[in-house]
């Protein structure tokens, strides 16, 4: 169990007591080395509990950087640019259950919560493991309960307590993040929860 004292200390908002409480104890992370890794991993996707839904306001030259196959040339980038709607629905587009570009799937099912969940697959999936309806509320992945409790399911269903448990940092990075983005920062947040949990 985290309480107010320990948050405080990693600078993370007293409204996380219960949400991360609730999700440790539901999705079995129970060692501190695992809800440290939690708090770590989380606290590094999410601007350390304060960013919970996706930001994608890019300027044209950063999305043809970031997405060359959907934005070849800077003149195309240009349509798209500073209007993260349009964006969201050009790049998560045709993939992880959205539909096409159209239809605002993408931008409706845009990354919310602590593990960022994105595309309609993940939001029907959380839905159906946690019995709540995001994908008719998909907004509700974006408060602290449901932010914690979708990162839980994912936790769980990418078996990320035995990577932690193991400390198997890169890939425990690699499930959440598909890569290694923030490796170092990463490992810096989970050493600083390790402590303040250990204490």
């Amino acid at each position: 169990m985290v309480n107010a004292e320990q948050l405080q200390r990693l600078h993370i908002g007293a409204e996380w007591v219960d949400p991360l409480n609730e999700t440790f104890e539901r999705f079995n992370i129970k060692s501190v080395r695992q809800q440290a890794a939690f708090i770590g991993q989380c606290g590094h996707e999410c601007g350390n509990f304060k960013v919970l839904k996706e930001n994608l306001n890019y300027r044209a030259e950063t999305l043809c950087k970031l997405w060359p196959k959907r934005f070849p040339t800077l003149e195309f980038a240009k349509q798209y640019e500073r209007q993260p709607i349009k964006i969201a629905n050009k790049i998560y587009c045709d993939r992880m259950g959205n539909r096409d570009e159209a239809s605002g799937d993408a931008a409706r099912f845009i990354g919310r919560g602590c593990i960022q969940l994105t595309g309609y697959s993940n939001y029907f999936h959380a839905s159906k493991a946690l019995g709540v309806d995001f994908v008719m509320q998909p907004e509700l992945v974006a408060t602290p309960k449901y932010a914690a409790l979708t990162a839980g399911w994912f936790w769980s269903t990418h078996d990320c307590n035995n990577l932690a448990e193991n400390s198997n940092w890169t890939g425990l990075t690699k499930k959440i993040n598909g890569g290694t983005i923030g490796l170092q920062a990463r490992i810096a947040h989970t050493e600083q929860a390790l402590q303040v949990l250990s204490a």
